[in-house]
């Protein structure tokens, strides 16, 4: 099979069974783009090369041809899919968004839903979900939201006990392995059922509100744009999964651009002597070769409770950095400071991260934040470890609780280091409010940069490797 180039695809003109499909398909990247999700011109182009060759009455079919030509990384996965319900959504009701089906009674339909989890027909449980939407869970009116009307489902659609009455009309012996197993199956069925209505509830939605507008109320933000100080449980698990993979992707850049700064200034010397052989026409340029070094990186990180979220993926994705370094040390502190370094060298942050709360000696006087005896501790301890190869990073909100500053330390690491930066995770507006010292610091150092994602921390650690 001959895939059409981009230029065939425009000469050819426009394919009369794409023609309502090609709008939807512009909006739809575009509703991407907006979610933060990196979809090139060329990727739109191969995404409607791919749905030439596929049956375009098959949902699946199209949702797999266009997460294959427009999602590079598994954590923009979420998005692409919340968007490809709000843009291609499942099936579109003849009579407007409420008038498929007539209400159920909420005893007749679960009697009607426990028999059909134990027959397992997949067809008539996404009927049953619809049924339930319609009768439990109406979206009228343009208020409310996704969460608010799929609530009202699953108050009348008890899930666990859905499944307990499953479990008990299918007559198996509990503690037995065919238990085991058809609770299993039955809290997968289960599963796909939720999805089914929250589906259903997102597709009415989007008849009555419109794509533009669902799409920027359902779309989380990717996990490279969650702000550290608004992090939730699931998100902190969907931001680990996704540092290593932008650590990688950064790493490559850096070794490009460190390939590339290899070449200096032009040797006019060199550059004459070679173009004698050429009638005096310099065509190849001679260049001063200069050896690029790597930086050595100081951390000192504040870790209690108020960004506590922050420094943790901060040191994750240093350390997940550590070969575009030559060396990489950590220090830890609340009112006193101790050095981490050790805890993250075996590469389990997780494991490193509850050690770090354990292990390390962080509280000297009653555990909150004392910038200032920390800095001065750390001045006894550890000055000599910043060298002038060495580039200090500060990662902290700069909220003193009214202690002493003794920003003299801050001062003298500059002094002694290459490069000294502070980030801080709090939004600059709000910088010395409150008990914030941050102007005080800011002045020793090269830059105080407010951080707030991990998208903006590696255009940081970008520039200063």
């Amino acid at each position: 099979m001959t895939v059409p180039t981009a230029g065939e695809v425009a000469a050819q003109g426009p394919d009369p069974a794409l023609s309502g499909l090609q709008p939807r398909l512009l909006d739809f990247t575009r509703a991407l783009r907006r979610a933060g999700v990196p979809v090139a011109v060329s990727d739109g182009l191969d995404a409607v090369r791919a749905v030439t060759h596929i049956d375009l009455l098959s949902r699946r079919q199209l949702h797999e041809a266009l997460a294959a030509t427009m999602v590079k990384s598994a954590g923009h996965r979420p998005a692409f899919d919340t968007l490809f319900d709000v843009y291609f959504p499942p099936r579109v009701g003849a009579g407007g968004p409420d008038a498929d089906v007539a209400p159920r009674d909420v005893g007749d339909l679960l009697a009607e839903l426990v028999q059909r989890l134990l027959d397992g027909d997949d067809t008539d449980l996404r009927r049953l979900a619809h049924e339930a939407v319609e009768s439990f869970g109406r979206v009228e009116g343009r208020d409310g939201s996704p969460e608010y009307f799929t609530y009202r489902v699953f108050r009348s659609i008890n899930l666990a006990g859905v499944l307990r009455r499953a479990l008990g009309a299918a007559a198996v012996d509990e503690g037995t392995v065919d238990h085991r197993l058809l609770r299993d199956e039955l809290e997968l069925r289960l599963r796909h059922l939720r999805e089914e209505i929250e589906a259903e509830v997102r597709r009415r939605m989007v008849e009555r509100r419109g794509h533009e507008d669902m799409a920027r109320r359902l779309v989380r933000a990717l996990p490279e744009d969650v702000d550290f100080f608004r992090v939730t449980a699931d998100e902190q698990a969907e931001m680990r999964r996704a540092v290593r993979p932008l650590a990688r992707r950064l790493a490559t850049r850096l070794a490009v651009k460190r390939r590339r700064a290899k070449r200096g200034r032009l040797d006019a010397r060199r550059t004459l002597r070679a173009a004698l052989g050429t009638g005096g026409v310099p065509i190849a340029p001679a260049w001063r070769s200069r050896r690029v070094t790597r930086p050595e990186l100081l951390l000192l990180c504040d870790v209690s409770g108020s960004v506590a979220a922050f420094a943790k993926f901060t040191l994750m994705f240093c350390h997940a950095l550590q070969g575009q370094f030559a060396r990489v040390r950590s220090f830890a502190f609340i009112d006193t400071v101790d050095e981490v370094t050790a805890l993250f060298e075996e590469g389990d942050f997780t494991d490193a991260m509850q050690r770090l709360n354990t292990e390390a000696d962080l509280v000297w006087l009653d555990g909150h934040s004392d910038y200032g005896h920390a800095f001065e501790r750390f001045h006894a301890g550890w000055a000599d470890a910043v060298t002038p190869r060495t580039t200090v990073l500060v990662l902290g909100d700069a909220r003193n609780n009214y202690r002493a500053a003794n920003d003299w330390v801050l001062a003298d690491l500059r002094r002694r280091g290459r490069r000294l930066y502070w980030l801080n995770p709090e939004p600059a507006a709000t910088w010395n409010s409150g008990d914030s010292i941050a102007r005080q610091y800011g002045r020793h150092c090269d830059d105080m940069v407010e951080c707030r994602t991990l998208r903006q921390l590696a255009a940081f650690v970008e520039r200063i490797a």
